[in-house]
């Protein structure tokens, strides 16, 4: 009977020993996912058409109702709504951001908000390989309302720069990155936060990144020591955006639309939509069949967001090789191929070396 007694005081031993640490993490985990989600918004604005989703998501930043979310065409529209945690619909607009480090900084047109928010000092944290973490996004849109973000669990697999990834990821940014063994690139996602287990802040989930070479997809997050600086200059109205590389520049000047016979419309705001304004008769593009009044989305596959981003997608063209557009016309999408010249404009000239088809003789 004692040796019975004995060893169910063992059993009982054993089963604290294991069972209670475990209930611990998992109430800890909890606990920072219901506070991580209440710092962490859905944003609904422009889109709506093939791959382009209206939402992404964002994480509060100061309790006066600044946002910081991911730089997208989501924010290309004066009727930008931002979703907090408990279902209240707040109008907002872009106060800031830094394209190169697909960054926006949003700011709430409500007074005395007083929100949960990141302290970016206290609560940001740096990881390696190999660390648990936690992934918070509006993934899908499946939170519209009072819902909660999405979670994901995953680990950390590498901390890297996005441009040794064999040039293949077309984005603007291009330095180290979190890679994450969770799949957080989704529509949707981008603009939500990367956590530790216990709700340390990481970085910004990326948007949806792919490899055109491999067709495969990235899960990647920027760190938010890439991020905190600029977050807390827009916000204090000091920033100044970061001024492209001498490479960068060089590669914009390679090709241009009028090489293609392409003229868009003035480009006079900082996010102009690529609208064609008049096709060059006689030329690549008006063999291809675009019209006046086309908006280009696509480039080889990628997102135009506007005349910028779309001229310097024709800069790291290939001489020779294939340029494959699609339009929206009307209410459809229109996909159109067009060949590349075989030799690309004199950076220093910034002028073609032959005239463009269709000019004057």
């Amino acid at each position: 009977m004692m040796a019975i007694r004995v060893l169910s005081m063992v059993f009982t031993l054993l089963v604290t020993v294991v069972v209670w640490p475990s209930t611990a993490v998992g109430q800890s985990v909890h606990s920072t996912i219901q506070r991580v989600q209440q710092r962490t918004v859905k944003v609904f604005g422009a889109g709506g058409i093939k791959r382009l989703h209206s939402y992404s998501t964002g994480f509060v930043v100061s309790s006066a109702g600044h946002v910081a979310t991911v730089w997208s065409h989501v924010l290309d529209t004066e009727e930008l709504t931002v979703v907090l945690s408990d279902g209240r619909k707040i109008r907002a607009k872009v106060l800031g951001a830094e394209p190169q480090l697909d960054l926006a900084v949003l700011e709430l047109k409500a007074e005395d908000l007083e929100l949960p928010a990141w302290d970016l000092e206290a609560d940001s944290s740096d990881a390696g390989p190999g660390t648990r973490v936690l992934g918070f996004s509006n993934m899908f849109r499946v939170a519209t309302g009072d819902e909660m973000v999405s979670v994901l669990h995953g680990v950390v697999a590498a901390k890297a720069p996005l441009a040794t990834r064999s040039g293949a990821f077309e984005t603007s940014y291009e330095g180290t990155a979190y890679i994450v063994d969770a799949v957080t690139n989704n529509p949707g996602a981008g603009g939500g936060v990367l956590t530790t287990r216990s709700g340390r802040l990481l970085g910004m989930i990326g948007k949806e990144l792919r490899n055109a070479a491999s067709n495969t997809w990235v899960n990647y997050a920027v760190p938010i020591s890439e991020l905190k600086q600029p977050i807390q200059q827009i916000i204090a109205g000091k920033y100044r955006a970061r001024q492209r590389g001498a490479d960068e520049k060089d590669a914009v000047a390679r090709f241009r639309p009028l090489e293609f016979g392409i003229v868009l419309v003035p480009d006079v705001l900082f996010r102009t939509p690529a609208f064609i304004d008049r096709v060059q008769p006689g030329s690549a593009a008006a063999t291809a069949g675009l019209q006046p009044d086309d908006l280009v989305l696509f480039v080889n596959g990628d997102l135009v967001q506007s005349c910028r981003v779309l001229k310097q997608r024709l800069g790291r063209l290939d001489a020779g090789g294939k340029l494959k557009l699609t339009v929206r016309r009307g209410d459809k999408l229109v996909p159109v191929e067009l060949p590349v010249p075989d030799k690309p404009l004199t950076p220093a000239s910034g002028q073609p070396k032959t005239k463009p088809p269709g000019g004057s003789k």
